[in-house]
């Protein structure tokens, strides 16, 4: 087992400057630096991968248009979705990065099924889904041996905007929430409620030890370390 990182709740930040903020702290981290884990949610925004496809951008509209340097097409962020970064060295960490991506679908996949909800990961098309509706994106980079970007789980947002693109790059892939199939997973606390309760879930699956820090911050606080 790993030692436990620090989880930061950043409450709801910009994208860009939080992408800025993982790039920074994977490029100043060193062999001692611990992992963390951030939770957060973001204002409506859809991000590309380095080698999407605009054309899997069907009608962005008023929606920010952010290229980013994860794997993957093109997906959507916004209130109401949990999105996790895993900022891991993974020249320690017990786990391949193939594993990884497993180890955060298989945490999801765990943590729904203890609210009565069977879900299941895809190797064509990384991802948790429910009955063939994507529940929760996998997108990751790593960079100077360690890994940032992450885990995106739809709890109570607005799925609309999913109708402006090609979902991940697959022409009418289905989306879908997990207040849709849990009663009480659509209030203004859910993505919290989500967050708390997928923690264990995750350290689990990604081999770290149970014991951890969580705090409340925000992106100055971490920008400021």
């Amino acid at each position: 087992m790993s030692e436990a990182p620090l989880i930061r709740h950043l409450g709801l930040a910009p994208y860009e400057p939080t992408w800025r903020a993982m790039q920074k702290f994977t490029d100043e981290r060193d062999a001692s630096t611990p992992d963390e884990i951030w939770h957060v949610e973001h204002p409506p925004v859809f991000t590309l991968g380095l080698n999407a496809s605009r054309e899997h951008l069907l009608s962005p509209g008023d929606i920010p248009v952010v290229q980013i340097d994860r794997g993957g097409q093109v997906t959507y962020h916004g209130p109401g979705q949990l999105v996790i970064y895993p900022l891991i060295d993974m020249r320690r960490h017990p786990l391949g990065v193939r594993e990884l991506v497993v180890a955060l679908e298989n945490a999801v996949i765990a943590y729904v099924g203890e609210l009565g909800v069977a879900a299941k990961g895809s190797r064509e098309a990384p991802g948790v889904y429910i009955d063939g509706a994507k529940l929760a994106s996998v997108g990751l980079r790593i960079r100077r041996g360690a890994s940032y970007h992450g885990l995106a789980v739809n709890v109570s947002l607005d799925l609309a905007p999913f109708e402006r693109i090609n979902v991940c790059g697959h022409r009418g892939l289905a989306v879908t929430r997990l207040a849709d199939h849990v009663a009480g997973f659509a209030g203004k606390d859910a993505v919290g409620t989500v967050a708390n309760g997928l923690t264990p879930h995750l350290l689990r699956q990604l081999k770290f030890e149970s014991d951890y820090n969580a705090i409340n911050t925000d992106l100055q606080a971490v920008n400021s370390r």
